[in-house]
């Protein structure tokens, strides 16, 4: 009977383990998701309004009640579409780059390297996040080998 109950306590066991692994996939599934969906919603709907606020001569203000509440996923994948928009003008152009709720005026040629570093960086976290997920893509693959594990699906 007590080899029964361990049998029973070692298959509970597994279970927990393999829900733990698809659990940690799921979430890393729905970080990297999420990241690209707000990325591709947000594109088209203010690619316009982005030009129009770069190519104008908005006040500070005005630019800032447009911005302040956008959140900072959202900033790190509109930094791409600010540099697109930058790069044909000129380097002495006068520019307005929120920092830390702080509207600062910059020029074109001071703005591009740090935004340059900040959109590699989002590409980065994808990179690094899609890489995690296979990680634990293979991890839970040599974990259902050495345990002899069979997925049934109902």
């Amino acid at each position: 009977m007590s080899a029964q109950v361990a049998s029973q306590k070692k298959q509970q066991d597994l279970q927990t383990q393999y829900g733990v692994y698809k659990n940690t996939l799921q979430q890393i599934a729905q970080k990297i998701g999420d990241v690209e969906q707000e990325a591709e919603e947000h594109k088209g709907a203010h690619d316009g309004f982005l030009l129009h606020v770069l190519k104008s001569d908005l006040t500070p203000h005005a630019v800032i009640a447009n911005f302040a509440s956008i959140t900072p996923l959202f900033t790190s994948f509109l930094r791409r579409l600010v540099l697109e928009t930058l790069q044909p003008l000129s380097e002495d152009r006068k520019c307005f780059r929120l920092i830390n709720g702080v509207l600062m005026e910059q020029t074109v040629k001071d703005v591009m390297p740090a935004l340059t570093t900040n959109s590699e960086g989002l590409k980065k976290v994808l990179e690094d996040l899609v890489k995690q997920y296979k990680a634990k893509q293979d991890e839970l693959e040599k974990w259902k080998k050495k345990n002899n594990v069979q997925v049934v699906q109902n």
